[in-house]
């Protein structure tokens, strides 16, 4: 009787908003999965409902202690995945924690990505970022436009991604605006989209900081997870090398999305207006035709449906106006 063996992955990350719905995801994909998380920005609600999943190790600790992470693949390796998605996620916090964020973001990225390229792990799936296009664009970015980010967050998360290209050994995705139901509850640095909708769960309509002509490219939860399985190769396939924009392809203005959000809750209250924060890139849009071609991939759920579920999830999750 042949024996199959089941997929081993390495979540770095594993408490945050995507990386729990990765973690879920793999579990129910019949994979072993060993997370990693100091709960900076991620939270242990998120992890809920795999805690005592039988195929789940978790780790509590930081991705700078590299006597725990040689603790981590000795024990638990080879990974035939290593997903690397903690971070410093914050732009306005990198902006007044640069040292810290080049530390977390950059140096410990690229310590981790030799150290699982030196173990002969099968493949790296990296978390880049939008924040990486700092030139201005007025339209779609493409992965070769990359350069010159305006913030210490979008800095380190580019020269990891070139990095990686460089070697020839993983991959980096460039998320673009990633929302969806999570049960962590909303902080002073969450995204814009649970930024409006704890307002609007309150009665209070969104506060849009400058002009509100800020476009952004919204990306549903569920459509970045299968992003990252399928540049893993475990969505059929063979695992990617290099960079690629992850993202719909398609702008909404801040100001728009205040709209979308005050029309979906009936609210009538004017929309609120607040000084535009330092280091916001003013369009980000993703050409995400590389990731296309190369395994197939396209986002499911445009802004339209995906906010009614959004809600829809935060409500079911009982943390919507936490």
């Amino acid at each position: 009787m042949r024996i199959i063996q089941k997929p081993s992955c390495f979540v770095t990350g594993c408490a945050g908003n995507v990386g729990s719905h990765l973690t879920a995801t793999l579990l129910r994909a019949n994979c072993i999965v060993t997370g990693i998380d100091n709960f900076f920005s991620g939270t242990p609600d998120n992890m809920q409902d795999f805690t005592m999943n039988p195929n789940f190790y978790f780790y509590q600790g930081s991705i700078t202690d590299s006597h725990l992470l040689d603790t981590i693949f000795a024990k638990h390796g080879p990974f035939s995945t290593v997903f690397h998605l903690a971070a410093i996620i914050s732009v306005p916090y990198s902006m007044d924690h640069a040292d810290e964020t080049m530390r977390i973001n950059h140096e410990a990225s690229l310590a981790l990505h030799s150290r699982a390229r030196k173990n002969g792990q099968g493949t790296f799936v990296f978390a880049g970022s939008a924040a990486e296009y700092g030139r201005p664009l007025a339209r779609p970015a493409r992965e070769a436009d990359a350069g010159d980010p305006v913030s210490p967050y979008g800095v380190s998360k580019h020269l990891v991604s070139r990095a990686i290209e460089d070697s020839g050994y993983g991959a980096a995705l460039r998320f673009f605006n990633i929302y969806g139901p999570t049960r962590a509850k909303p902080g002073p640095y969450d995204g814009v989209v649970r930024l409006f909708l704890n307002r609007a769960e309150r009665g209070r309509a969104p506060v849009v900081l400058g002009d509100g002509g800020q476009v952004r490219d919204f990306l549903f939860l569920r459509d970045a997870v299968e992003a990252l399985m399928r540049a893993a190769g475990l969505k059929g396939g063979r695992p990617l090398s290099g960079i690629y924009n992850v993202g719909t392809g398609k702008g909404t203005s801040i100001m728009q999305l205040a709209h979308h959000v005050r029309t979906l809750y009936g609210l009538t209250e004017d929309i609120g207006s607040g000084p535009e924060r330092p280091g916001d890139i003013r369009f980000s849009v993703a050409d995400a035709g590389k990731l296309l071609a190369a395994t197939g991939w396209m986002p499911g759920t445009l802004m339209e449906r995906g906010l009614p579920r959004t809600v829809e999830g935060m409500r079911r999750l009982g943390v919507a106006a936490g």
